[in-house]
């Protein structure tokens, strides 16, 4: 169902796909938007190790819900901030594409443990993350991203 890598020789190991969406601030949430138009947008991010998902959070009504009540497939973009090599001007770059399901969170245990690891990939802040917990997380809609197929590659800009 997915295509294979052009440039596989670029792959890299889904070991390093983890280490970069563990450690990308944000990346890019592609969908299906308005008369299908493709519908883009920056958005931070958690991955969650123990069972292999994304998961995000926003306001509970807009484009993006919209997008996704018409449609659950999606596929989410991430970069490292990339690396040159030494007398090299050219920057190396790790990415990440997934495609996969976008899934409503609607137990609130989960959409608080999903919100707790959302504000500490960005602070260790505790009195901050029991703000935020008690004031935004009622708010917020979470957003469960289920993979069905992941490929990273790495890119030299020359």
């Amino acid at each position: 169902m997915f295509r294979k890598m052009r440039r596989f020789k670029q792959q890299i190991s889904d070991e390093e796909c983890i280490e970069v969406l563990k450690n990308a601030p944000r990346g890019v949430l592609s969908m299906i938007g308005d008369d299908d138009y493709p519908y883009g947008i920056p958005i931070d991010h958690w991955y969650c190790e123990e069972d292999g998902r994304l998961y995000f959070h926003g306001a509970k009504e807009g484009h993006k819900i919209d997008s996704l009540m018409k449609n659950d497939k999606v596929s989410f973009v991430v970069m490292d901030e990339g690396f040159r090599k030494e007398g090299e001007w050219a920057l190396n770059i790790k990415s990440v594409i997934i495609f996969g399901r976008m899934k409503f969170v609607n137990d609130p245990e989960k959409a608080k443990e999903i919100g707790i690891n959302l504000c500490r990939k960005f602070s260790d802040d505790e009195e901050y993350i029991q703000r935020e917990i008690t004031q935004a997380l009622p708010r917020a809609q979470f957003l469960e991203l289920i993979p069905e197929h992941m490929t990273g590659k790495l890119v030299n800009e020359s």
